[in-house]
C-alpha cells in the first residue's frame, strides 16, 4: 500500500501530477459528453470556477506557476490503449458498448481545448470556452486540481512526523465510518468523491477501504479511472449541466418551461434502466414534477442533491404514488451533503417504502476536519459549472437558494417561469 505521507512531504509533481488520465473523471461526465456529441454537438458554452467559500482564498494559497503546470499537464493527456479498450468493451450498467464507435473516435483524438486564468480578489477565476462537448470535460479535473493543491499548500510545510501522524488520524476516522456503515441493513452506497477530494491517491485509499470494510454494501465509484483499476463498477447518471445549457438555449418562455424535459427526452432515447434517474431539483423539485410528463413516471428513479433530502424523498414518493407507480420498485439516490449519521438516518426511514442508495461525496473522500490547526484542510464548497451557452447565461434555481446561480434578473425570470414557490434556505456544507 502506498505511503501517502512519504509521497506527500517528497513529492515532485512531475513524476506524480494531480491528474493521471483524462478518464480521472465521473462517469456521469463521459455519459453526457456522449449525448451532447449526438445532441448539441454545435453548442458553445463558457464554464466557469465559483469558490462559494468566499473566506478560502485560492489565490493567495495556491502558486499560480504551478497552477498553470498542472493545467498545462492536462492539456498534454489523451486517451491510452487500455482506457480505450475498457471504455469499447466494458460492461456498465450491464450493457456492452456504452459508448459508441464515433463518441470513442472522437474522444481518441481529444486533447482538452486552452483555458483562461486570472486573479481576483484573491481567488482564482478560471474559466474555459468552446465546443460543449469538449469544454464540459475541464470540470472535474479542474475542480480536482484546485482542492489538491489546496491540501498540498496546507501541508506543505509539516514534517514526516507529523504528515505521518495527520494521515493515521484520517485512516482511522475512515475505518469508524466503515464499521459503523457495514451495520446499517441493507445499505448499497458508491463513492461520489472526485470533485472534491482530497487527492487522487487518497480518494482511491477510501475506495480500497470501503471495498474491503462494506463488500457488496459497495456497488462502486464514480471515477472511472479508479473504477478501472480496482476493477469496481463505475457508477453515475447525469447533472444539472444538462438542463441549465438546454434552458439557457430556449428561444421563449414556452421553450424554457419544457427544456428540463427535453433533456430526459433525449437521454430516454440512449439509456434504460439504472440510468434512467431523474434529477429534479435544478429548478425546483416541487415545479420539475408537477409538470412532469406521464412517461417520466416509468423511469426508475430520482436523484436528490439539494434542500431536506427527507422531505424531497416523501415528494417524491407522493409524486409515484399519485402517477399510479408503487414507490417500493423505485429507486432514490441521495447525494447531497451525507455523512454517516445522515446516511444511517435516510436507510432507516426510507427502508421498505422505497429502494435507497447513496453516492457518498465529499465527506468521503476530503474529511480532514479538526486534523490541523485553525481546522485548514476542512473541505468547502467549490463548483465549476457551465455560465453561458451560445451567448446566453445558464440558470440554476436548486431546492436550496444558497445554491442559486445566474445573474438575478434571469434568476427572477426563472423563478416566474417555473412557479417557484417559497424556499428554505439551508447551509451549503459541500
Amino acid at each position: 500500500m502506498v505511503d501517502i505521507a512519504e509521497r506527500v512531504y517528497n513529492h515532485n509533481w512531475k513524476i506524480d501530477p494531480i491528474i493521471r488520465s483524462l478518464i480521472d473523471t465521473d462517469f456521469y461526465k463521459l455519459l453526457m459528453c456522449q449525448s451532447v456529441f449526438r445532441n448539441r454537438p454545435d453548442t458553445r458554452v463558457t464554464f466557469s470556477l465559483i469558490n462559494r467559500s468566499k473566506d478560502v482564498r485560492l489565490a493567495e494559497l495556491i502558486d499560480e506557476g504551478e497552477l498553470r503546470e498542472q493545467l498545462d499537464h492536462i492539456r498534454s493527456l489523451s486517451l491510452s490503449r487500455g482506457e480505450s479498450t475498457w471504455l469499447r468493451g466494458n460492461m456498465f450498467y450491464g450493457k456492452r458498448q456504452m459508448f459508441r464507435s464515433d463518441f470513442m473516435e472522437w474522444f481518441e483524438g481529444l486533447k482538452l481545448p486552452p483555458y483562461n486564468l486570472t486573479k481576483r480578489d484573491g481567488q482564482y477565476e478560471l474559466t474555459f470556452e468552446g465546443q460543449w462537448h469538449e469544454v464540459m470535460l475541464w470540470e472535474i479535473p479542474a475542480l480536482s486540481v484546485l482542492m489538491e493543491l489546496r491540501s498540498r499548500a496546507v501541508l506543505h510545510d509539516m514534517g514526516k512526523f507529523e504528515l505521518q501522524v495527520l494521515y493515521a488520524r484520517a485512516m482511522t476516522r475512515l475505518w469508524e465510518k466503515v464499521e459503523r456503515l457495514r451495520e446499517i441493513p441493507d445499505l448499497r452506497l458508491a463513492d461520489f468523491g472526485t470533485r472534491r477530494r482530497h487527492s487522487f491517491m487518497w480518494q482511491d485509499r477510501c475506495v480500497q477501504a470501503m471495498i474491503e470494510g462494506l463488500g457488496e454494501k459497495f456497488v462502486g465509484t464514480s471515477n472511472c479511472l479508479i473504477a478501472m483499476r480496482r476493477e469496481v463498477e463505475a457508477i453515475g447518471t447525469n447533472a444539472h449541466e444538462l438542463p441549465m445549457v438546454y434552458s439557457a438555449l430556449a428561444k421563449n418562455d414556452a421553450e424554457l418551461r419544457t427544456a428540463p424535459y427535453q433533456v430526459l427526452a433525449d437521454w430516454h432515447e440512449e439509456h434504460d434502466g439504472n440510468l434512467r434517474i431523474i434529477l429534479p431539483d435544478t429548478y425546483g423539485t416541487e415545479s420539475f414534477l408537477r409538470e412532469a410528463p406521464n412517461w417520466l413516471t416509468g423511469w426508475t428513479g430520482i436523484r436528490i442533491d439539494s434542500g431536506d433530502p427527507a422531505a424531497g424523498a416523501e415528494r417524491a414518493i407522493a409524486w409515484w404514488t399519485e402517477r399510479g407507480e408503487d414507490p417500493r420498485d423505485k429507486l432514490i439516490i441521495f447525494s447531497d451533503g451525507l455523512d454517516v449519521d445522515k446516511i444511517a438516518e435516510l436507510q432507516a426511514q426510507f427502508t421498505g417504502r422505497v429502494r435507497v442508495s447513496f453516492g457518498w461525496g465529499t465527506l468521503l473522500t476530503n474529511d480532514f476536519r479538526g486534523l490541523v490547526e485553525g481546522d485548514r484542510l476542512a473541505p468547502f464548497s467549490l463548483v465549476c459549472k457551465a455560465v453561458a451557452a451560445n451567448g446566453r447565461p445558464t440558470v440554476k434555481l436548486s431546492d436550496n437558494p444558497n445554491k442559486a446561480m445566474g445573474p438575478q434578473d434571469e434568476i427572477a425570470r426563472y423563478k416566474r417561469v417555473f412557479e417557484m414557490g417559497a424556499q428554505e434556505a439551508m447551509d451549503v456544507i459541500v
